[in-house]
């Protein structure tokens, strides 16, 4: 009996240091994919404040 015990905590920590990892990656992924949006975000409010100052320079003209 006391092997099955042994092994049975072995699956269970098993199990548990995998779901662990798999939660960690996708946090990563997570993480990842916010600073890509914030970062395209933030391209796109810089082209279009670009943009503003152009047409406001054209209508001055």
């Amino acid at each position: 009996m006391h092997f099955f015990t042994k092994r049975l905590a072995d699956v269970g920590y098993r199990m548990f240091s995998a779901s662990m990892m798999l939660l960690t990656l996708y946090g990563g992924y997570l993480c990842v994919l916010r600073g890509h949006r914030y970062l395209q975000r933030r391209k796109q409010l810089q082209l279009a404040a670009q943009n503003q100052s152009i047409d406001a320079e054209t209508i001055k003209d």
